[in-house]
């Protein structure tokens, strides 16, 4: 029994199968009623009506749930986080709310630069400690697959321990963790006066060395006006795809500078923000295949225009929801409030949230062969809720509806029998 699973009479088994979706395809999710599923050896064997996979197995080697009114579904990603980093700026967070400039914040040592001194000074155990805080609080979500992205040590030295704490993490925690370098988050304060040379540090030096030590799957650029240009931002990408990193963007978020374009023409798996993208950017993306990765707790934390979620989709491209945790725009990784505000306020539906968060941010992570879907020969990431529908998760407003969480087969949160059990 120990390395098989049976989840049997699900109200609601939600597969989200048949690989990324992109237009209106995001709204066929492949829900079977009185679903049930078998996960062997952390592999999903069986998918079907109970009665169908009842009829194919021997009950007495399995350990078995009863999902009986409830909704089950993959396991959500989360493809766009900064979740390691050092220290806090909260006073930064009053001091937008009572209407200050981002520029003004900077001059007063908040920012970027404010996370990037806490980093470098927080030693690998602090880093891993509240990592691991971190996690703890995205599994209890359901979030059994999260990105992190380096990018607030901005020398060598830091971005290796970021990037290294990851991997240490995603060794010894249930959550599977993908790695990106984000070295071209900011230009740091020692080469505001020559960003060319912190370019060059960039291209002739630390991606070579993130590449070499096969420390990131992805290598990530703030395309964006007052950051990296266009072609430095492509520069940077092609370096980093040199060293086996494959490309993703913070695009046009701030201003439309080109970044979705760029995104389409470099093969990015994803372009990230898109508060300003163009309609020309969409078109590309969707034709080119780049997952449009919308980040809403962060425009509603800046008090900003959400992202063109249905223009977006309805031009044919695949959209993905992710967090945007970090210490500064977005200090939240609540699935429940994202959940909220796609359905409610970027006019999107609740089958095209759940596909957001499942397949589809699989595929801005690139690994749609393998998670992100109830598949048979996918990774048996499952959640169960407690509500009797994929529907009832937008409908509870910010509140956490998820009981169970199975990873690789093996139950690692279980709010019946108490928390976290991993």
């Amino acid at each position: 029994m120990g390395n098989k699973l049976l989840i049997k009479h699900a109200g609601e088994l939600v597969t989200a199968s048949g690989g990324v979706k992109s237009g209106q395809s995001m709204n066929r999710l492949g829900v079977i009623k009185d679903g049930a599923v078998t996960v062997e050896d952390g592999v999903i064997t069986r998918v079907g009506t109970t009665d169908e996979v009842l009829s194919q197995i021997d009950v007495t080697d399995y350990r078995v749930i009863d999902a009986d009114g409830k909704c089950v579904l993959p396991g959500f990603i989360d493809s766009h986080t900064h979740f390691v980093f050092g220290g806090y700026r909260m006073e930064e967070f009053y001091w937008r709310v009572s209407g200050m400039h981002y520029m003004e914040i900077m001059k007063r040592g908040g920012g970027i630069a404010s996370t990037v001194e806490a980093t470098r000074k927080a030693g690998k155990e602090e880093l891993k400690r509240l990592g691991i805080e971190r996690l703890n609080s995205m599994l209890d979500m359901g979030v059994t697959t999260v990105e992190g992205k380096s990018g607030y040590g901005l020398d060598i030295e830091t971005e290796i321990r970021q990037l290294e704490v990851m991997k240490e993490l995603d060794e010894e925690h249930p959550v599977d963790i993908v790695p990106t370098f984000l070295g071209a988050h900011a230009v740091p304060a020692e080469y505001r006066e020559n960003r060319q040379k912190y370019i060059e540090l960039l291209v002739e030096r630390a991606i070579p060395e993130v590449g070499k030590r096969k420390l990131a799957r992805f290598c990530d650029v703030f395309c964006e006006e007052g950051v990296f240009s266009v072609q430095e931002s492509e520069l940077i990408l092609q370096t980093g795809k040199r060293w086996g990193m494959k490309p993703k963007l913070h695009a046009d978020e701030i201003a439309n500078t080109g970044g979705a374009e760029l995104a389409a023409r470099i093969g990015a798996v994803s372009a990230d923000h898109l508060l300003k993208v163009s309609d020309e950017g969409i078109d590309m993306m969707a034709e080119n295949g780049v997952v449009a990765a919308l980040l809403p707790i962060t425009a509603f934390s800046l008090r900003e225009p959400f992202a063109r979620a249905r223009d977006i989709i309805d031009r044919g491209a695949a959209v993905a929801l992710a967090t945007d945790m970090n210490p500064g725009s977005c200090y939240s990784n609540s699935i429940p409030l994202l959940f909220a505000l796609a359905v409610l306020y970027m006019n999107m539906t609740p089958e095209e949230a759940v596909t957001a968060l499942t397949i589809n941010a699989a595929a801005a992570v690139d690994m749609d062969d393998k998670i992100g879907s109830i598949e048979a020969g996918k990774q048996g990431d499952l959640i169960i809720i407690s509500g009797p529908s994929y529907r009832y998760i937008p409908y509870y407003i910010g509140v956490n509806t998820v009981e169970t969480v199975v990873k690789k087969g093996k139950v690692v949160v279980n709010k019946k029998g108490g928390l976290q059990c991993w």
